[in-house]
């Protein structure tokens, strides 16, 4: 539904979009797009490692500013030119394998895990984490069999794990969550499977929009020193 073939150059542009389309049911994105609070980094292929060190500088930079301006609703989208054709399962391992590339640039470089967050994948509380601070993401690519989740190529939106938290403190995240929710299920028809408070199970099988079963198990292991949550 909000596919559209046109050049890699335009990937911006119909990032946003997307967005602003009225049955795109995030309004956490919509507020941050209209706010001009959505960095947007254009990458090349999401299964090759040739952006990864530009794609952790853009994640390092982003941790700063948030944590200058803990404002909601703030995200980083990095949107990848190819490829448009992989399955849920290859955009899966695609995902991961980027997000364990990142990861292990952050611990080359000596960057703190999130002490807020567990860096166990299998953990309720686990989060990524980059340049100090938690993230959750949410993948798109083309063939998603969520509408909400389906983007022209491969897509990776980090978003501060703390701006829901500070929700939660306002008393605001459940109303968020809730209008989302009845959004995607009028876009989509169904509820998606995969939705789980942060606390209840490991958000990591949110990330690729695929439904994963019960029996699935994370490939993401970080690497950073002295990880010492009691999570």
């Amino acid at each position: 539904m909000f596919m559209t073939d046109i050049k890699a150059d335009n990937l911006t542009a119909q990032f946003r979009t997307m967005i602003r389309d009225a049955k795109y049911p995030c309004v956490g994105a919509k507020s941050a797009l209209n706010h001009d609070h959505i960095d947007i980094l254009v990458a090349r292929d999401i299964r090759c490692p040739a952006d990864d060190a530009r794609i952790h500088s853009a994640l390092a930079g982003f941790a700063r500013r948030y944590r200058a301006d803990p404002q909601p609703f703030q995200s980083l989208a990095v949107l990848f030119r190819d490829p448009e054709d992989l399955s849920e399962k290859g955009f899966e391992q695609a995902l991961w394998e980027r997000v364990q590339a990142l990861s292990d640039i952050d611990a080359a470089k000596h960057q703190p895990y999130d002490p807020r967050v567990s860096p166990d994948a299998g953990n309720p509380h686990f989060s990524l984490s980059f340049g100090g601070e938690a993230f959750f993401l949410i993948g798109l690519h083309p063939q998603s069999s969520r509408p909400a989740r389906r983007f022209m190529t491969p897509a990776l939106v980090f978003n501060p794990h703390d701006q829901f938290e500070r929700l939660r403190a306002q008393g605001r995240y459940e109303t968020l969550s809730q209008a989302i929710i009845s959004r995607d299920i009028a876009l989509a028809g169904t509820p998606n499977p995969m939705l789980a408070e942060h606390g209840d199970i490991s958000a990591a099988r949110q990330y690729s929009g695929r439904a994963v079963s019960e029996n699935w198990r994370c490939p993401f292991k970080p690497h950073h020193e002295a990880l010492n949550h009691d999570r």
